[in-house]
């Protein structure tokens, strides 16, 4: 007669919960945003209010027209001083970068930070069927890597 074990069934080893890692599951839907008509001193005001280095343009239907940034408003304030020309009359329109560099927000949020480190860019919009949905900056990728760590990175 064999010795019975009375230990009972193993459990199962718990699997750690999978942690999203899209680049949809870190960025920001709540954009402050500018239209292209508004005024480069309104658009100042807002980054700075905001405390924010820059932001998408977009038109009435969120279709995204361009970025605007601090670098694009210095740009002008010394452009205006050197040619005597007011600033009244300029909108995010005339400054704004039309040359836009999105990302999708399928893409996995630690290949988003070799785009970045590529590309220098600080912010990349997330734009789907069309519209703006949603802005990565450098600093969602942070987070994202350190509520990942640990986990499988690929």
């Amino acid at each position: 007669m064999g010795i019975k074990s009375f230990t009972g069934k193993r459990a199962e080893p718990e699997k750690p919960a999978e942690v999203p890692i899209s680049v949809k599951d870190y960025m920001t839907s709540d954009l402050v945003t500018f239209r292209e008509n508004e005024n480069i001193m309104d658009v100042m005001e807002k980054l700075i209010k905001h405390g924010i280095s820059g932001g998408c343009v977009v038109n009435e239907r969120h279709e995204l027209l361009g970025i605007i940034s601090e670098g694009d408003c210095m740009k002008q304030i010394s452009d205006s001083r050197y040619y005597n020309m007011p600033m009244t009359d300029l909108t995010a329109g005339k400054r704004m970068n039309c040359k836009v560099e999105t990302i999708d927000g399928n893409m996995n949020v630690l290949d988003a930070a070799k785009k970045f480190i590529e590309l220098k860019f600080r912010r990349f919009p997330i734009v789907e069927n069309g519209k703006l949905i949603g802005q990565i900056s450098q600093r969602d990728v942070l987070k994202a890597a350190l509520l990942l760590k640990g986990q499988n990175w690929h």
